[in-house]
């Protein structure tokens, strides 16, 4: 009876170790530590760049893949000198524990190691007892069966309390020390040993006595144990100790924000290696910084920017708005991330449309546009100085950012398809449909952000990289990316950018001549040593000022304004973000300009006043490698054949002269009203002779053209502020300069002109037809309305 007792005891046993074994085996949680963490931003190098505090408000950087040997020596020999030789318990740290705490009547030394602190502050236990030592000790033991020493080490470096609300070495070497852990001093190292010991009583900011005393007596242990020599261990008592925690760095507050709300809701990376370059973005800042200082005195108070690397696409600086001033007294919206937000485009995006217009053949670089005033269904552009050629060169449209020539060829590509190949392109912030912006698309009538315009250029430039390098062209178009790993900010579904290499090329040999149009002449200010391809934009309202600018290696993109939207008369682009975008390209080394592969090119013969495909009227004419689709452009409209009297004075056809007394030449010669403009500023321009009298009525071209009213137009008259309605100027040009001519209005007559062809008007509410007669009876009638306020 006895037997079989002891054998049904011995099973229970066997059954209740087992279940003992079992439960030991799974009583170490899957995740030791569940508390949140600071989101590090590091730059390339692995440097920091900035951090945002842990949702429960403590600094509590990621975990260390690795503790440095400084600090590694420094906390073993404080805590657990026997760390490597014991499984997480020590009974001879125990036995001096219970000794010492006897000896002092009260609990003096817990003796735990380092493995038995992380189980503690992996159970977040505060308290002090038996029962909870007991339990740590088994947990300990069991970290030490999945867990290398280094590992278990790593734990202890990367949770360990510091002090107030610094957690873990790399949240403590910054905050008290300003660099990396594995940067720390002998003494430094030292000082952070010591302090999870006690952080609540050792705090750097107070008990620094006790602190020192600490550091020094673990300094001592070091010599004695030849870590250390007697040089080191002196110097490195003399060593400071830290003051008040420090700020971490903010190099990028903007660019950490923005991953932040991006990146870290869907995919918690607390440590964000990205593909900035620290020194670079540093200088960046003091560059901005001075920039700031000197706008601030004109009441402009916001600037943005980005550098970027133009084969990889990476960002090497990020520049999201402007520090604010120490002595200012608003914020003026310095939190906003201007690279992120819409503002208005200005004149910014002209060379995209000189370039799609290129690569579809409409113009070549250097056809001329018409240049005079327009007014299309209410919407009337104006030069900026409302000054007009009569006809320019695109190339030098563009050079001079003249506004109503890229009006006039946005006209002619097509809104719509404007529109849609922006989007293409990577625009974001068209939301609205092309008829809601109209023909200001061109001139800033949509708003963008500087991520997607620099994302734009540099994609037109590396199309042109590869195209150089004889690399594969993906022709797509993709957006920047801030990741040194991968390209976690690139689309999934890429747009194509269907622009060919030598339109592109063409509108950055256009836009490295441009000119600064506040002063004429005075735009080598700018111009610098290195070819640049830039451009500037100041939108309407002097709101926003915008330059960008390519180099095969870099681009930069530059904003400057008020957050709040706020217009100045100084928000011009050349005079505020052209300086800034300069002094930019200063830190950077890029002295190579991009290469134009001849290989698919084919000769054309264009004409050399026009910049059309060469007509057989064109006497000067050129020669240019074009790619195929600019064999479609049209040909030279603006020279033709005319025939002259023997004398050369007058024109004539074959009703009235002979053929062989005819002399034919090719002449040059503009419509009237470009003619106009056109010979005011280019007196080497002569007009068509005139018809002789008894050649006249047959074949003589129109003499007259409106400059204003155009088309059938209607006129809203606002009211002056002595109550009565302003008077409407309305102009007309005349080939012959001594022509007069006699104005009617609904069959009544208002008087004549001579010379300059304006005249006032004020004609009441309604529909009106305006009749001009010259001295010579040709008649031009045009209808109008007028409208009053309701």
């Amino acid at each position: 009876m006895s037997f079989l007792k002891v054998r049904k005891y011995k099973k229970q046993y066997f059954f209740l170790v087992i279940i003992l074994l079992i439960l030991y085996w799974w009583c170490l949680p899957k995740q030791l530590f569940n508390s949140p963490y600071s989101m590090v931003l590091l730059d390339r190098n692995g440097e920091l760049l900035g951090a945002k505090i842990a949702k429960d408000g403590q600094w509590r950087f990621p975990p260390i893949d690795s503790v440095p040997y400084k600090f590694e020596v420094a906390i073993t020999e404080f805590e657990d000198r026997r760390f490597y030789s014991h499984w997480g318990v020590d009974p001879r740290g125990i036995g001096r524990a219970i000794r010492d705490n006897f000896q002092a009547k009260k609990i003096k030394s817990g003796g735990s190691t380092l493995t038995m602190q992380v189980m503690r502050m992996a159970r977040k236990r505060t308290g002090r007892s038996f029962w909870q030592k007991f339990i740590e000790v088994i947990l300990a033991t069991r970290l030490e069966w999945s867990y290398s020493k280094k590992e278990i080490l790593e734990l202890y470096a990367s949770h360990a309390p510091f002090g107030g609300n610094v957690v873990g070495l790399d949240a403590a070497a910054w905050r008290y020390y300003g660099k990396r852990s594995d940067l720390l001093s002998w003494g430094e190292a030292a000082t952070l040993a010591v302090l999870p010991n006690s952080p609540g009583l050792v705090h750097p900011g107070r008990n620094r006595s006790t602190l020192k005393k600490k550091r020094d007596r673990l300094l001592n242990t070091l010599l004695q144990r030849n870590f250390i020599d007697s040089l080191t261990c002196e110097l490195a008592q003399e060593e400071p100790l830290p003051e008040e925690p420090l700020p971490l760095p903010r190099l990028a507050p903007h660019l950490l924000e923005h991953i932040y709300k991006k990146d870290f809701n869907k995919s918690p990376t607390v440590q964000y290696r990205s593909s900035i370059q620290k020194e670079l973005q540093i200088r960046a800042n003091q560059i901005a910084a001075r920039q700031t200082k000197d706008l601030s005195t004109n009441e402009i108070h916001n600037l943005a920017a980005v550098i970027t690397h133009v084969p990889t696409g990476q960002v090497l600086a990020y520049i999201g708005n402007s520090t604010p001033l120490p002595e200012a007294t608003k914020t003026h919206g310095h939190q906003v991330d201007i690279v992120q937000a819409p503002r208005s485009t200005g004149s910014i995006l002209k060379p995209i449309l000189y370039a799609l217009m290129l690569n579809e053949g409409a113009i070549l670089p250097s056809s001329l546009i018409s240049d005079i005033p327009m007014y299309n269904n209410g919407y009337r552009p104006t030069n900026y100085y409302e000054n007009y050629d009569g006809i320019v060169a695109a190339d030098k449209a563009l050079i001079r950012s003249l506004n109503i020539p890229f009006v006039r060829m946005l006209e002619t590509y097509g809104l719509e398809k404007f529109y849609f190949q922006l989007q293409k392109l990577g625009l974001t912030t068209l939301h609205k449909p092309a008829r809601h912006y109209g023909l200001s698309l061109i001139l800033g009538g949509a708003e963008i952000t500087l991520w997607d315009l620099l994302s734009l250029y540099v994609n037109m430039a590396q199309q042109l990289q590869e195209q150089s390098t004889n690399q594969k062209t993906t022709s797509s178009w993709e957006p920047l990316q801030y990741s040194y790993y991968t390209d976690s900010t690139k689309s999934n579904h890429p747009s194509t950018l269907n622009i060919n290499t030598w339109s592109i090329y063409n509108t950055f040999e256009t836009m490295k001549k441009l000119e600064r149009p506040s002063s004429q002449g005075a735009w080598q200010y700018f111009s610098s040593a290195r070819p640049i391809a830039w451009k500037t934009g100041t939108s309407f309202g002097f709101r926003d000022a915008w330059a960008v600018g390519i180099t095969p290696d870099y681009a930069i993109g530059v904003w400057v304004g008020n957050a709040d939207g706020t217009g100045r008369p100084e928000l011009v682009g050349v005079q505020a973000a052209a300086p800034f975008l300069f002094d930019l390209f200063d830190l950077v080394q890029s002295d190579r300009w991009f290469h134009l592969s001849n290989k698919e090119l084919q000769p054309i013969e264009t004409c050399a006043k026009s910049g059309f495909r060469a007509s057989r009227f064109c006497e000067q004419k050129e020669m240019m490698l074009v790619p195929n689709n600019s064999f479609q452009t049209q040909t030279c409209p603006y020279h033709k054949l005319v025939h002259l009297d023997s004398l050369g004075l007058h024109q004539v056809h074959a009703d009235c002269e002979a053929t062989h007394n005819m002399q034919h030449i090719s002449w040059f010669t503009l419509p009237p009203l470009e003619e106009h403009y056109y010979k005011a500023k280019n007196p080497s321009y002569i007009p068509l002779p005139p018809f002789r009298v008894d050649c006249r009525n047959q074949q003589e071209e129109e003499p007259m053209e409106f400059i204003y009213p155009k088309n059938r137009t209607r006129i809203y008259i606002p009211i002056d502020y002595d109550g009565q309605a302003s008077r409407t100027v309305f102009k007309v040009t005349h080939r012959k300069p001594k022509a007069k001519i006699y104005w009617h209005i609904d069959d009544s007559f208002l008087g004549s002109t001579s010379e300059f062809h304006h005249m006032e008007l004020n004609p009441k509410p309604g529909v009106h037809k305006l009749v001009l007669v010259d001295n010579e009876g040709y008649k031009l009638e045009q209808d109008f309305e007028v409208l009053t306020k309701k």
